[in-house]
């Protein structure tokens, strides 16, 4: 039982990494990604679906992506969903095809998005330290329900906060790096 209780904690530690760093692929550098456009949410008959299952997304050069929808009359709905975006672009529709042309990042851009990434780094650390709490509480119900000597426990909380403070460096790593990504010119 202790086990499994690890075994969940330390999976669900590596799930949330996983998700910051899905979320800081999202967050635009200075090269072009399909990554920024492919999550937006498109209206297609009534139903929002993600942008990559109603066009194909291609990267043309550093700073330009090119979208080409499946059907002719979602020109419209696709370019409605990018300017609806945080993304801050403007689409150029040249007859189905819509091109997006990133500007390059201005340096105080830059640093607003790094304070974005820091901030995604501080929710993923908060998701670490609530998996943690949530198992420690699982092995002190067990040792009220005497499935558990002390000891054990004692020990279990100890391998889990080696594990929290594991995945919170994992964290910080994966928050550096983006910054530096961001901030190289």
């Amino acid at each position: 039982m202790l086990n499994e209780i690890k075994q969940d904690a330390q999976t669900r530690m590596a799930k949330s990494i996983e998700a910051l760093r899905q979320n800081l692929v999202k967050v635009r550098t200075g090269r072009a990604s399909t990554a920024l456009v492919e999550h937006l949410k498109v209206n297609y008959y009534g139903s929002d679906m993600p942008l990559s299952q109603v066009a194909s997304i291609t990267v043309t050069d550093a700073r330009s992506l090119t979208i080409t929808p499946w059907e002719k009359n979602m020109v419209g709905p696709i370019e409605k969903a990018i300017l609806a975006s945080d993304l801050g672009l403007t689409p150029n529709t040249a007859g189905t095809t819509i091109r997006l042309n990133l500007p390059p990042l201005t340096e105080e851009r830059r640093r607003e998005l790094t304070k974005v990434v820091h901030a995604e780094g501080e929710d993923a650390k908060v998701a670490i330290r609530n998996i943690r709490r949530d198992a420690n509480q699982q092995l002190k119900d067990l040792l009220k329900e005497k499935q558990a000597t002390e000891d054990e426990v004692r020990r279990a909380e100890e391998d889990i906060q080696k594990l929290t403070d594991k995945a919170i460096k994992d964290i910080d790593e994966v928050v550096k790096a983006k910054e530096q990504e961001l901030m190289a010119v």
